[in-house]
């Protein structure tokens, strides 16, 4: 029986074949490489996405809310920001709360758009980029995993509930609907879990992502633009110190090391398109 070959699709070849690989490397893992991806299936997928992030807000707020620590941890954090000469969220979360159009349009992108583009990130790959897609999930399922670590062992005040911070709460001054971070629904939500900043992690892999796929180079742009809009948004509503920032970076750090570790290489430098042998 001869050797069959498969044909992988560049991502920015419009959908044309653009080499040929031998069957050997359709079934047989490289060195360094623990998994193949596979096509992914719909129905698993809306499963494991609802259920991982059930169980997510389970642990996170599961987690106690040591307000002593927390409140002790931000003192410290604020302190440290101030020593590097870089304690700016106090300026810049009373100059945006004195626009009131601008400061309420941050509540909402902060209460919303977290997870709109996400989830939309997560389908746009599933159906443009499904060669892609296990990698590029594992990066996001494994950066949030890693920030539960930081929830429990390093629980930590948002600069808007720290005594003596002087800051706004933005919602509860506003009345802005759908926050879990203050408000009515902060009841429902551990309010000491500033650090990490998943706002950052997820909106920088949604960045990167687009950054990285899109063809088009004004949406590259956008992606280029929305971690940082978000930094703006969690800076100036005073959920987040910036180093709550550079966490969340941090976590998505050890979430692309894991998908090269299992997959054998940068999630979004693999086949477009799931390699299939010919019969």
């Amino acid at each position: 029986m001869g050797e069959s070959t498969a044909k992988t699709m560049d991502h920015r070849s419009g959908g044309v074949p653009t080499r040929s690989i031998d069957s050997r490397d359709i079934d047989g893992a490289p060195a360094g490489r623990l998994l193949a991806p596979r096509r992914p299936r719909l129905w698993f997928e809306i499963l494991l996405i609802a259920v991982s992030y059930w169980i997510y807000s389970l642990v996170r707020n599961a987690v106690p809310e040591q307000q002593d620590d927390a409140m002790r941890n931000a003192s410290h954090v604020w302190g440290l920001e101030h020593s590097l000469g870089l304690a700016f969220e106090h300026a810049v979360n009373h100059a945006v709360n004195s626009v009131t159009w601008l400061i309420v349009g941050m509540n909402y992108y902060y209460a919303t758009l977290h997870f709109i583009v996400t989830l939309a990130v997560l389908v746009w790959l599933f159906r443009k980029h499904p060669g892609r897609y296990a990698p590029t999930r594992l990066v996001l399922f494994v950066t949030t995993g890693i920030a539960l670590l930081g929830f429990y062992f390093f629980p930590l005040a948002p600069p808007r509930l720290m005594e003596g911070g002087g800051f706004v709460d933005t919602v509860r001054i506003h009345h802005t609907w759908g926050s879990m971070a203050s408000g009515d629904l902060a009841h429902v939500s551990n309010q000491y879990a500033a650090m990490p900043s998943m706002h950052i992690g997820w909106s920088l892999w949604c960045g990167i992502t687009i950054a990285m796929l899109a063809q088009r180079a004004w949406v590259r742009v956008l992606g280029v633009l929305y971690p940082v809009a978000t930094l703006v948004v969690i800076v100036s509503t005073a959920n987040h110190f910036w180093l709550d920032a550079v966490g969340g970076s941090l976590c998505l750090g050890v979430g692309f090391a894991a998908s090269w570790a299992v997959y054998g290489g940068l999630a979004y430098r693999l086949p477009r398109q799931v390699r299939v042998a010919a019969v």
